[in-house]
Formats: structure tokens, C-alpha cells, sequence
């Protein structure tokens, strides 16, 4: 029996799975696949520190291939590892996290959020989301069944959690919250009347929360803000960290999260069959980086700082109005004024000016007026950057 030929094209719909065949490309991926084919760009896109990691971070992930620690370690990570992350977490929240039974290293932050929905929401229990947010928040609520259901926070609040409309938002499927603060793309960061309110709705409601703290140790003019501090939350709370900003480790890709016991199990039961572990000479470099990275993670703190006040005072110069960031790497002004909207804005940027940014509806469906602008990089592209923008907003 003579096998049949294949056809040259097979209908997508027919081999992809209908839900992710349906979701839209990420809005960063798209503006940036523009970017690659624009020789000259000066970027002010990408959400990554133009910082290489810390050398002595690196020698001792070298030190770790020399002396032969190249097999997995165990799903949580490795002991020195999670012992290092319960030390620092005491150190910087006053909390003590078991580290045999409520941590777990992860690949990068992202693999916590995503073990985060995909462990603990069965199919139509909803997600509250805080727009707005990073790109992948709600696609990854999706692809585990749940449901997100979006309240916008405002720039006339700081882009801050908007209390009143997270309490009218909860339903009798609502099973979790999620946040992202010092938040991306905005880069507003709690205050701790805040964090007692959203604590307040998490215990009364009995809700799981999630809260994406990458940026935390990146925070300005300010003392950082944890949904941990107090430890009120302790039992209803998954803190998810991780080395890719404030450390400079982005390529590493390790992250943690940590949370009650039987949280975190069910996390480890996700994790263990889709990962194994987190890479073995990363975890070695970053047991390095938090016990001995204090000194790099404030240099380039000040540093970031020193770019922020910089690019925030160029924007109010050109007469852009723009929501004071506190935390991150980011500023999101609005551009509405000059009579396009933040996509429209950035593609044209982009042609004549030759300066990338990503335009504000990457990040929420009501985030059209705004553009993202990261600060992680160098000031002299920042400074020329602002030039062209000042030049091209003249020319309108």
C-alpha cells in the first residue's frame, strides 16, 4: 500500500491548538520585528539593562562548569540556593521563608507566573489583571483555562492598583489577583497605604494573590514596597522574583517564587514535569549575586536613577504629560496631544527619527495614548533620542 502524498499546506486551524491560534502576536514582538528591518535605530524599546552581569557573578557560573556542576539539581533548586533566597527575603521583608518547602527556583519570572496559573486556576475561575500590565499576563491566564478580567488603573492615580475598581470587579469565580509593581511599563510602584488596601481585599475575599516584584530593588525616591511586608499575606500570597533586571541576568533566565507549602507543591508538580529544574550554572552564579551583589544591584540603581530624572524632565520640556515613575526602568508618557495615537506615534518616530519605543496598546487595550520608553541604556542614546523626539514633535 503506497503511502498518500502530503498536501502542501494543511489548514493552520487543523494542527494548532484553537485557543493559542486565536491570540494575537504580542504587541512588543511586532513593533520590534519592524525595528530589525531599521538600520540606525537608537532603541528605547527593550526592557533589558544595558548592563552586562557583574563579573564575579560570571566567575562563578565559569566556576561552576569547571568544577563539574552541570546535572540537574533538585525540582526546587539547589539548597544553597533556596537557603541564599530565604536569607535575602528575611533580610529586605523580615520574613522567613521555609527553604525546603516554600521556594522554588524557576526559569526566570516568567515560569512562575505561568506555574502560578497553570497549577492553581481550573477552567473558568478568573484572574483580575491591573492594566496597564506586561504583555504576557493574560495570554498565559488564557492558555490555563482561566478568565482575565481587566481593571484599568489610571494616570491621574499614578497608574497605582485602583482599589474601588478591583472590589467591584470580584465575582464568585474570582480566585486570584495579579500585579506587577514597580510596574511595567509605567513604572509606578506601591505605597504602602495602597498595599494595606489591596491587603485588605485579599483577606476579605479569600483570594490568592500573585505579585510580580522583579523591579522591586529598583525603586526611587522612595523605600520599596512589598505585598509581603507585614507578612499579613503570608498564606494567600505568591511572590514571584527574579535576577533577569535588578542583577543584570537576563540571559541567565533564573527566577523564584516563594508561598505557602501547599502553593508552592502544587507549583513544584507543574514545574517538575515540564522543566526539571532551573539551569544548574545559573542557579551557581546566583547564589553569588545575592549574597555578594548588594553593591552592583545600588550602582546601577543610582545609575538608573541618575537616566530617570533625566528623561522625565526632557519630556516635560517638550510638553509631553507624564505619570512621575518611582520604580523599573520605564516612563510611559502620553502623546495623544500631538494627534496620533501611541501606535501611530511610534511608527512614525521610528521612519523619520529613526528611535524606537513601544506604543502604549502593547500593554492594555485601554493604553492607546501612551508609548513605553525603557531608560536601560546608555545616556548618550538617551540624550540623542530625546533630541530626535524633541525635533520630530516640532515638526508636527
Amino acid at each position: 500500500m503506497s503511502l498518500q502524498p502530503i498536501p502542501d499546506e494543511i489548514p493552520q486551524q487543523s494542527r494548532v491548538n484553537r485557543i493559542v491560534s486565536k491570540m494575537p502576536p504580542s504587541g512588543i514582538r511586532v513593533f520590534f520585528d519592524l525595528v530589525a528591518d531599521t538600520p540606525g535605530v537608537i532603541s528605547l524599546g527593550v526592557g533589558e539593562p544595558d548592563f552586562v552581569t557583574p563579573w564575579h557573578v560570571c566567575e562563578a557560573g565559569i566556576h561552576a562548569l569547571e568544577t563539574g556542576w552541570t546535572a540537574y539539581t533538585s525540582n526546587q533548586g539547589r539548597p544553597e540556593l533556596l537557603d541564599a533566597l530565604s536569607d535575602y527575603l528575611y533580610e529586605t521583608r523580615k520574613y522567613r521563608y521555609n527553604p525546603r518547602t516554600q521556594l522554588l527556583a524557576t526559569v526566570g519570572g516568567s515560569e512562575a507566573i505561568d506555574l502560578a496559573f497553570r497549577a492553581l486556576l481550573d477552567p473558568g475561575d478568573e484572574v483580575i489583571l491591573v492594566e496597564p500590565a506586561f504583555v504576557s499576563y493574560a495570554p498565559l491566564v488564557v492558555l490555563a483555562g482561566g478568565v482575565p478580567v481587566i481593571v484599568q488603573a489610571e494616570e491621574s492615580d499614578g497608574f497605582l492598583p485602583p482599589i474601588d475598581k478591583i472590589e467591584n470587579a470580584i465575582s464568585s469565580r474570582t480566585k486570584m489577583l495579579l500585579i506587577n509593581y514597580p510596574n511595567n511599563p509605567t513604572g509606578a510602584a506601591l505605597t504602602h497605604d495602597v498595599r494595606r488596601e489591596l491587603e485588605k481585599i485579599v483577606l476579605h475575599h479569600g483570594l490568592i494573590l500573585v505579585s510580580d516584584e522583579l523591579y522591586t530593588p529598583l525603586t526611587y525616591e522612595r523605600e520599596p514596597v512589598s505585598m509581603l511586608d507585614g507578612g499579613a499575606l503570608a498564606d494567600q500570597l505568591l511572590l514571584v522574583h527574579g535576577f533577569s533586571k535588578a542583577w543584570a541576568m537576563t540571559g541567565w533566565r533564573l527566577g523564584f517564587v516563594a508561598g505557602p507549602k501547599d502553593l508552592i507543591e502544587g507549583l513544584s508538580r507543574v514545574h517538575q514535569y515540564g522543566l526539571m529544574c532551573a539551569p544548574t550554572v545559573s542557579q551557581c552564579a546566583a547564589i553569588e549575586a545575592i549574597r555578594r551583589g548588594h553593591k552592583d544591584v545600588e550602582e546601577m540603581r543610582k545609575e538608573y536613577d541618575r537616566r530617570r530624572r533625566f528623561i522625565v524632565s526632557r519630556f516635560e520640556e517638550i510638553g509631553f504629560p507624564i505619570s512621575r515613575p518611582y520604580g523599573a526602568f520605564y516612563v510611559f508618557p502620553r502623546v495623544d496631544g500631538t494627534g496620533m495615537d501611541g501606535e501611530m506615534f511610534a511608527r512614525r518616530l521610528l521612519e523619520r527619527e529613526k528611535v524606537a519605543v513601544v506604543p502604549g496598546s502593547a500593554f492594555g487595550s485601554a493604553s492607546g495614548a501612551f508609548v513605553r520608553c525603557s531608560y536601560a541604556t546608555a545616556m548618550d542614546d538617551i540624550k540623542a533620542a530625546m533630541e530626535k523626539i524633541e525635533a520630530f514633535t516640532a515638526s508636527l
